[in-house]
C-alpha cells in the first residue's frame, strides 16, 4: 500500500511538472517581450543597416590601420609660418628726423617728427596641410597660413621648402599654397558625401610641434555648424560651414591636416575642435573633400572662389523655441530652413522662391538645416542651375535656380579685376631696389589715376605697397590674389625716404 502511494504521488509530481514546463514554454513563446521588444522580431533599421533576420551583422573584416597610414604619411606636411615684427603709423608720410644720423634711430627724435607707431612683435605658429598633387600645390587652413610673411613647409622626409601662398578664402577657411618640388607623394580625393555615422577615420598630421601622428575615431556626426568661419570683414553669415564631425584625436598644430578614410583616401581638412580648454576634448572638426576640392581648383585657375549664391537668408526654425520663432517672425509649425527675406535681385527670387518658403531639398538631396544646404551649394558657381524643393503652406514644389555670384550677375570674377579698380600703374619692385629698401619686395604705385586710391586716400605716386590685408606680395599677381574679391582691404608699405609703414584702408566697389 505504501509503495502504492509513493508511485502515485510520483507519477503526480511528474505529470504536474510537465504540465507547468508545457504552459509556461507555451506563454513564453507568445509573450517573449521585454520592455515592448519581442524576441526574434528584426527592426527594420537594423535590416536596413545590412543585420540578418537573426540579428547577425553584416561581414567586417579586421580592423587595420596600417596601409592607410603608410599611404597618407608621406603627403602630409608640416607648415612653419612666420610674421615679422610690423611697425605701424596710420599718419601721412613726414620726413624723418634730421638727428637720425647724428643720434642714430632714436624714438625721442621720431616722435617729434612723425616716426614710428606702435610695433607688433614677430610671430610664428605651425600647422599642417596635405599635397595634393606631385608638382608641389598643398591645401591648409586659411587660418594657419593667414598674415605669414614667410612660410616653410617640412615633408616627412624632413625635407624643407619655402612655399608662397596660390589663393586663400577665410569664408570656408581653406588656402592652398605651393612649393616648387616634383615628383612628390600626395593624397588621391575620396566622396565626402559617403562617409556614413559611425565609419572608421583617420587624422594626420603634426600635433603641438610633434612628428607626424596618426590618431584613429569615427564619424561623430556630419553637417555641423560652429559659427566659427567669417569672411575677411568678420561677418559670419558670409562664412561656409559643414563640418564632419569625428572623435579622432586632434590638437593645435592639426589645423589643416588630412581627415582620410580606411582606403587612405582623403575625405576632409582637420580644421576645428570643441574644447572648453584649447586643447582636445573629445570632438575635432573637418570641412569635407567635396567642399574642400571646389574651393581648391577655384583658387588654383582663378585666385579667387567662384561661389555661386542661391539669394535667400535663411534661419534654422528647428533650433528655435516658440518664445524664440515669436521674436523672430517665424511661424510656430514651421521646421528646418526657413527663408526669412528672398531679395528680388537673387535667383531665387526668380524661381519663384519667397519669404516663409521652408527649403527641403537641394539638387535631389535632403536638406535639413543651413550647414547641410550651404554644404551643398558651396559645390557650384555662379551660372549653374539647381533644382530647389521647398514647402509653402503644405504644398511642396519643385523649380529650378540659377546661381548668381556675390555682385548679383553671372559672371566669372577674376582676381585681378578688383586690382583695376585701384586706379593705378602698378610694378613689380626692382629687385636691386628693393635690396636698397631692405625689403624682400613689393608693389610699386607709379601713377594713381581715377580709382578708389584717388577717391579714398591720400597716398601718392611712388608709394610701395608691402602687404594686402596683411598678406605679403611681391608682384601684381600675388597682389591680385590677395585683393580676390574682397570689398574692404587695407593697403600696407611705405615710401622710399621716409619712415613707418603706412596703411591705407579702402573699399571696392562690386
Amino acid at each position: 500500500m505504501k509503495l502504492k502511494q509513493v508511485l502515485f504521488t510520483a507519477a503526480i509530481s511528474a505529470v504536474t511538472a510537465l504540465a507547468v514546463m508545457w504552459g509556461y514554454g507555451k506563454f513564453m513563446k507568445g509573450n517573449n517581450s521585454y520592455a515592448g521588444q519581442t524576441a526574434g522580431v528584426l527592426p527594420s533599421n537594423y535590416k536596413y543597416a545590412g543585420f540578418s533576420e537573426n540579428g547577425t551583422p553584416p561581414p567586417n573584416p579586421t580592423v587595420d590601420f596600417t596601409a592607410p597610414s603608410a599611404a597618407a604619411i608621406p603627403a602630409v606636411v608640416h607648415i612653419k609660418t612666420k610674421t615679422n615684427a610690423k611697425q605701424v603709423s596710420n599718419n601721412l608720410p613726414r620726413q624723418k628726423s634730421p638727428f637720425t644720423d647724428l643720434f642714430g634711430d632714436d624714438d625721442i627724435f621720431n616722435q617729434f617728427f612723425g616716426g614710428r607707431g606702435g610695433i607688433i612683435p614677430e610671430q610664428r605658429a605651425s600647422g599642417s596641410g596635405v599635397i595634393i598633387s606631385d608638382d608641389g600645390y598643398i591645401i591648409t587652413n586659411n587660418h594657419v597660413v593667414d598674415k605669414a610673411d614667410e612660410i616653410t613647409v617640412t615633408l616627412s622626409n624632413k625635407k624643407t621648402y619655402k612655399a608662397k601662398v596660390v589663393g586663400t578664402d577665410a569664408s570656408y577657411d581653406l588656402a592652398v599654397i605651393k612649393i616648387d618640388a616634383t615628383n612628390l607623394p600626395f593624397l588621391l580625393y575620396g566622396n565626402s558625401d559617403e562617409l556614413k555615422i559611425g565609419q572608421w577615420v583617420l587624422a594626420i598630421g603634426y600635433p603641438l610641434n610633434l612628428e607626424t601622428t596618426v590618431t584613429a575615431g569615427i564619424v561623430s556626426a556630419k553637417a555641423r555648424s560652429l559659427g566659427l568661419n567669417k569672411d575677411k570683414n568678420g561677418d559670419t553669415r558670409a562664412g561656409v560651414e559643414s563640418f564632419i564631425q569625428t572623435d579622432a584625436a586632434v590638437n593645435p598644430g592639426n589645423s589643416g591636416g588630412a581627415l582620410i578614410n580606411t582606403d587612405g583616401k582623403l575625405v576632409g581638412i582637420n580644421s576645428a575642435i570643441a574644447s572648453p580648454t584649447g586643447s582636445y576634448a573629445g570632438y575635432s572638426y573637418a570641412i569635407p573633400v567635396n567642399i574642400a576640392k571646389k574651393v581648391v581648383d577655384d583658387l588654383i585657375k582663378f585666385g579667387t572662389v567662384q561661389r555661386g549664391y542661391l539669394g535667400i537668408q535663411f534661419i534654422n526654425a528647428s533650433d528655435l523655441g516658440d518664445d524664440e520663432k515669436k521674436k523672430a517672425g517665424v511661424p510656430l509649425n514651421a521646421e528646418g530652413i526657413y527663408a526669412s527675406d528672398v531679395p528680388t535681385d537673387g535667383g531665387a527670387y526668380a524661381a519663384g522662391i519667397r519669404k516663409g518658403d521652408i527649403i527641403k531639398k537641394v539638387d535631389g538631396l535632403d536638406v535639413n538645416n543651413g550647414a547641410e544646404m550651404q554644404g551643398q551649394i558651396s559645390r557650384y558657381k555662379p551660372g549653374d542651375k539647381i533644382t530647389v524643393t521647398y514647402d509653402r503652406n503644405g504644398r511642396e514644389s519643385t523649380v529650378n535656380v540659377t546661381l548668381k555670384n556675390k555682385a548679383g550677375n553671372f559672371d566669372i570674377v577674376k582676381a585681378d579685376a578688383a586690382v583695376d579698380l585701384l586706379g593705378a600703374d602698378l610694378a613689380a619692385l626692382d629687385s636691386k631696389k628693393a635690396k636698397e629698401y631692405g625689403v624682400s619686395g613689393g608693389v610699386i604705385v607709379k601713377k594713381i589715376h581715377d580709382g578708389a586710391l584717388n577717391d579714398q586716400t591720400r597716398m601718392k605716386d611712388g608709394f610701395v605697397i608691402l602687404k594686402v590685408n596683411d598678406k605679403e606680395v611681391r608682384s601684381v599677381e600675388e597682389l591680385a590674389a590677395a585683393v580676390g574679391t574682397e570689398r574692404n582691404i587695407t593697403i600696407s608699405g611705405f615710401y622710399p625716404g621716409y619712415d613707418g609703414v603706412y596703411e591705407y584702408p579702402i573699399t571696392l566697389g562690386d
